[in-house]
Formats: structure tokens, C-alpha cells, sequence
């Protein structure tokens, strides 16, 4: 009877040991598998945004410059004043300018004797030709520099279309004359015909020039080239913000020999000026070739600038909405439509790449519904583009992914143990993305807590 009380006691020890060591693992699995959970693949809406840094723009903004250096003898608005376009905004006085039309209307004058000392022999003419060609090609190579360090883009690119339409008369030019020198030297044409094809060349420069410069003068009379708001520069360049006389003096020196002084006006394009210090014109302001003395804003339409990043550019199309959100007004949204998608790319100095998207703006929402303030243009904003939006896709929530390169995929749970599936993805949202292939519906896959789990593992 002992004994077998003994026995008893005994195994129920055993029991009771067995059922604490049973606890024991049970707890450690429960621990282990509590960040783990499994469900379903089912269906649902998956939306793909792409979010991209944006600004509000103005439907036009135009900013008119000082063509030359000079003073301000004229100001015929006042900051913040609505003009129409052709209106008059002021007049600089320049003497530099004026001067530069004198000496290029001069250069011009007398560029018909300009093959006047050339030998009259095919060499001579050969070498004037050469030597015309040789300083005009290093002139208009200064000129091109110069226009390109101008920091405003359509002053730099009206230049540079200047410098290329002068420069492609010129070529033409000296090219007729290289070929009546050809027909000198078989004897099919005279020398007077070599000297006025070489005076022809040099007309063809100077009154290059001459266009500069009374562009420039007539550039003194400032007019508004848009309707909209007016807001007074300080007439200040900053570096590299040269105007038209600078590439008047820089034209003036093609196919005239003087390299140095294109080097010198290539320095006076540069700038050096120092730049605004909160002032804005008045009458008596002096003010720099380059400097902004009028910006006129139609701010009568506004749209947005979005820079995508070029990882999502191509899943950005016309006619994509958005929701725009601004810096300036949290909780407001602004819906917004894609427009067009620049295809010009914009590289940072960390070298990332954008390119800027445009969309329309309509009047936003505040968050309890009532209307939203009015941007002003240049706030900041956050633009949300709905790229694609995929109605009762099959999906998977986005933490149930495992990214291996280019490889994603999910632990498929079947008879209670988990094993890799590779997926392909659709539309992928932030919170859900769609299953092209490699899942159906009712599969159960790891949706939580995927990072703890290993290939054969017993899971819930």
C-alpha cells in the first residue's frame, strides 16, 4: 500500500513536472510567436501616391532689367500697383549705352574700307580672311561664356539666340568671302571683288553691333510686358547678371582683332556688382546692367511646380489628380490635375534628379469644410499625385513584405508552417499593395512580424 502510494505520489510528481515544463515551452513560444501575426489574402483598393516637394507659381512673371548702367530719371509706379501690359514703368539714363551706339554706329560707318591695307595677292587676302575668322571665332567664344554665367534663363537664353543668330551671319559671310578669293587666285574674280566681300564680312559684324546697342538704348524706356502687380527691384546686379551692352561690347569685337578687350568686356559682363540690400529704385537711383528694376506678377491664375524625383517621373501622366497641401495653411487640401511634365531634368549638387511636373489648382477645403485661403504665389507646398488606383485588387498589407534586391516576398503559412513565396507587385500603396502573382485569395501569409520569422518555422 505504500509502495503503491509511493508510485502515485511519484507519478503524479512526474505529471506535475511534465505539465510545468509544458507551461514553461508554452510561454516561451507564446513570447516568441506574440509579435507574429497571420491572416488572409483578400481584396481591397490600393492607392499609389507619389509625393513630391512643390511650389505655387503665377500664371506669368515677368521681371525687366537694366539694360546698361545708368540712373533712374523716371518712375512712373509705385510698389504693388496694377499695370497693363505695354504700360510705362520708368526710364534709366544712360551715357554708357549711348556712347556704344555712337562707337558702333561709327565701327559700322567704316567697316566698307575695312580690306582697304590688304595686299592685293591671294595670300594676302587668304591670311586678312584667316585672321578676320581666327579673332571673330575667339570673340564670339567670350561672348558665349559671358551670356552663360547670367543667372536670369531668358535673359541668358535672348543672348546666347543673339550670339548664335550673329554669329551664323558672320560665318556666312567670311565663308563668300573665302570663295572669291578661290576665284581670285584662277583669276575668275578681281580684287576689288576680294576687298568688298571682306568689307561685307565686316558690315555684317558691325551692324551686328549696332542692333545691340540701340536695342539697348530703346531698352532704356521700361514698359510693363505683362498685365498684373508691379514690385520695385533695387536695380543691383548680382554676379554674372550682365545686359545687352555688355554683349554689344562683346560683339563689337568680332572680326576686329581685339582679343584683349573682349577679355575686359567679358570681365564687365561677369557682374561684380554687389546685390540688393532690401532697397528698391527710385528717381536718382543709380542702377547696374543686369539689375531688376520692375517685376510684374499675373497672379490672376495660379498652378503648381512639383519636383519629382526621377525614380517616380514615369508613373506621373497628364491628367493625374492631387492633393496639394500647403506649409502656410495645415489641414487645408487643394486638389490639384497633372498638366504636363517637363522633360527637362534638374540635378542637384548631391546629384539627385527631378523633373518639374505641372498641375492646375482649384480652390481648397479646410478640414472642417469651410473654404480655404487664396495661396500667394512662391508658397510651399506638398503635392500628393495619385498615380494609379487599383479598385478590388487582390493585396497584401505592406508590412508583410520581404525585399531581397529585387526580389519580394511573403511567408506563406500552410498546415502551420511559414516557407518563402516570391510575389510580383502592382499598384503599391502605403499601407497595402496589390499581388499581381505568387498569392490567391485565402492564403494565409505572416502579416506582422515577418522579420521574426525563418524558412520551416511553426507559426499561429
Amino acid at each position: 500500500m505504500g509502495r503503491l502510494l509511493q508510485r502515485r505520489i511519484g507519478a503524479a510528481t512526474a505529471v506535475a513536472a511534465g505539465i510545468a515544463v509544458a507551461l514553461v515551452l508554452a510561454g516561451c513560444s507564446s513570447d516568441a510567436n506574440s509579435a507574429i501575426k497571420v491572416a488572409a489574402v483578400g481584396y481591397s483598393t490600393v492607392a499609389q501616391v507619389v509625393q513630391a516637394p512643390a511650389n505655387i507659381v503665377p500664371k506669368a512673371q515677368v521681371s525687366a532689367t537694366a539694360p546698361a548702367d545708368g540712373t533712374v530719371t523716371e518712375l512712373d509706379v509705385r510698389d504693388g500697383q496694377q499695370v497693363t501690359a505695354g504700360q510705362l514703368l520708368g526710364r534709366i539714363s544712360s551715357p554708357a549705352a549711348q556712347q556704344q551706339l555712337a562707337q558702333a554706329k561709327q565701327a559700322a560707318a567704316q567697316a566698307s574700307s575695312a580690306g582697304s591695307g590688304v595686299p592685293a595677292t591671294g595670300t594676302g587676302f587668304t591670311s586678312a580672311a584667316n585672321s578676320a575668322r581666327s579673332s571673330a571665332s575667339k570673340a564670339f567664344t567670350q561672348a558665349q561664356l559671358a551670356a552663360q554665367q547670367i543667372t536670369d534663363p531668358k535673359l541668358r537664353q535672348a543672348l546666347l539666340d543673339q550670339i548664335s543668330a550673329t554669329q551664323s551671319s558672320y560665318d556666312s559671310a567670311i565663308n563668300a568671302v573665302a570663295g572669291v578669293i578661290n576665284q581670285f587666285e584662277q583669276g575668275l574674280a578681281s580684287a576689288s571683288q576680294v576687298l568688298a566681300a571682306l568689307g561685307q564680312a565686316q558690315s555684317t559684324q558691325a551692324q551686328a553691333a549696332v542692333d545691340v546697342a540701340q536695342r539697348t538704348v530703346d531698352a532704356l524706356t521700361v514698359t510693363a510686358a505683362i498685365s498684373g502687380t508691379v514690385t520695385l527691384g533695387s536695380g543691383q546686379a548680382s554676379a554674372g547678371s550682365g545686359g545687352l551692352g555688355s554683349l554689344s561690347q562683346l560683339i563689337s569685337q568680332a572680326g576686329a582683332g581685339a582679343n584683349t578687350a573682349a577679355a575686359q568686356a567679358l570681365g564687365s559682363a561677369a557682374g561684380g556688382n554687389t546685390a540688393s540690400n532690401g532697397t528698391v529704385i527710385a528717381v536718382g537711383t543709380p542702377v547696374s546692367s543686369g539689375g531688376t528694376l520692375f517685376t510684374v506678377t499675373d497672379a490672376s491664375a495660379l498652378s503648381v511646380a512639383a519636383q519629382v524625383d526621377e525614380t517616380d517621373v514615369l508613373t506621373v501622366k497628364p491628367g493625374v489628380s492631387a492633393r496639394i497641401q500647403l506649409n502656410a495653411v495645415p489641414g487645408a487640401t487643394y486638389p490639384g490635375v497633372v498638366t504636363a511634365v517637363d522633360p527637362g531634368a534638374t540635378t542637384s549638387s548631391q546629384g539627385g534628379v527631378t523633373y518639374t511636373v505641372r498641375l492646375s489648382l482649384a480652390a481648397g477645403t479646410l478640414s472642417d469644410g469651410t473654404a480655404a485661403p487664396v495661396p500667394l504665389p512662391g508658397m510651399s507646398a506638398i503635392a500628393n499625385l495619385d498615380v494609379l488606383t487599383v479598385q478590388d485588387a487582390l493585396s497584401v498589407p505592406s508590412a508583410a513584405l520581404v525585399t531581397d534586391g529585387d526580389t519580394t516576398t511573403v511567408w506563406l503559412v500552410t498546415g502551420g508552417v511559414a516557407h518563402k513565396r516570391v510575389i510580383r507587385l502592382g499598384a503599391q500603396g502605403d499601407t497595402v499593395v496589390q499581388v499581381l502573382s505568387g498569392l490567391a485569395a485565402g492564403d494565409r501569409i505572416v502579416v506582422a512580424g515577418a522579420d521574426k520569422v525563418s524558412d520551416g518555422q511553426q507559426v499561429g
